[in-house]
């Protein structure tokens, strides 16, 4: 087994990605592109497990490029391309789908969320996106994936796919057991209306994220209309608590600026939210609107993007298919 270490992950094109996509995962992207080789997908087969519409697809796509390259993503040290344009998505997807259980799938509590109470109507492509997520890892023989925690439970879905390939097939070690990569003091970014409920572009209310391509203004109003604490900042973690907006604005404050949350709150504590709210607008205007310009200017160049996509599919196919090679042997395929 090759002791090199390589990353892979995976982003769905939603358009228009917010803060909360950037501190998860745009931001560490970036810095493990200097440690190790990194492949960045844009999974445009994993959204379409729920209806897209095409024109809205390709947009999305390439917005996601965009975005990837004006966080700092460097097509030169990562591959960057968009999960269709290698068939070997769909093709080790079918065979890992013999190769997981029944079982396996039903314990998975995304698929349970995102189908809500009517499962009957959900597509049979939602329920077996673990196994597709799965195939995207094993393909490239990724030892390290980057994950947040609702990611973790498919992650190690794909560990026990690879362990029982491996021992099916009477070949130890063919797929290495990706390990997870979990960012150390980085916490979810929640909804800026409702701090229980993960921040996302699915909720209505765009005042509930900051989203990469929003203006000063847009940043300093939400930041404003932020939902806080009527009494005074505490001096301690533990009285937030039961306080999930308030906590969620001083997370967000302290991993933008670099300071961690004890300090923090030394800082702040016995001042009301609304200093609090100044700062971290001044500082995520900083930060978000320059990349929200780099954004706007990259989607003028339409073809300069096709050409990195491009670009990325021709490295990444070359991995794909001599580990195709292999896995096709490995099954007995001709």
């Amino acid at each position: 087994m090759s002791k090199k270490k390589i990353v892979f992950s995976g982003v769905q094109p939603t358009g228009n990605l917010h803060l909360g996509n950037y501190l998860g995962a745009l931001k560490n992207f970036v810095s493990l592109q200097s440690k190790m080789q990194c492949i960045y997908c844009v999974v445009d087969l994993h959204a379409i497990t729920t209806f897209q519409k095409p024109d809205e697809l390709k947009k999305n796509v390439l917005e996601t490029v965009a975005s990837f390259l004006a966080a700092g993503l460097n097509p030169e040290k990562s591959i960057i391309f968009n999960q269709s344009a290698v068939p070997g998505h769909a093709e080790l997807s079918w065979i890992l789908n013999c190769v997981s259980r029944v079982g396996w799938l039903n314990r998975m509590t995304q698929f349970k969320d995102k189908a809500g109470s009517d499962k009957e109507k959900a597509s049979v492509g939602l329920y077996i996106y673990p196994n597709l997520m799965a195939a995207d890892i094993l393909l490239y023989k990724a030892t390290h994936v980057p994950v947040g925690a609702d990611q973790k439970q498919h992650l190690e879905l794909s560990r026990d796919i690879a362990q029982k390939f491996n021992n099916d097939f009477n070949c130890r070690d063919f797929f290495p057991l990706p390990e997870p990569l979990i960012q150390k003091n980085i916490s979810r970014v929640m909804s800026l209306r409702d701090g229980t409920k993960k921040m996302s572009k699915s909720e209505e209310s765009d005042y509930s994220r900051i989203n990469l391509q929003d203006s000063a203004d847009e940043i300093m109003k939400k930041i404003k209309k932020a939902k806080s604490d009527s009494e005074q900042i505490p001096d301690s973690l533990k009285s937030l608590e039961n306080k999930p907006e308030a906590l969620n604005l001083i997370n967000i404050y302290s991993e933008i600026s670099k300071v961690n949350l004890e300090k923090v709150l030394n800082e702040m504590s016995g001042k009301e939210y609304s200093f609090l709210k100044t700062k971290l607008a001044e500082i995520l205007v900083s930060e978000i609107t320059p990349i929200g310009k780099e954004i706007k200017k990259l989607l003028q160049d339409r073809s300069h993007l096709e050409a990195i996509l491009k670009k990325g599919k021709r490295k990444a196919s070359i991995i794909a298919e001599e580990n195709l090679k292999n896995i096709r042997e490995k099954v007995g395929l001709i």
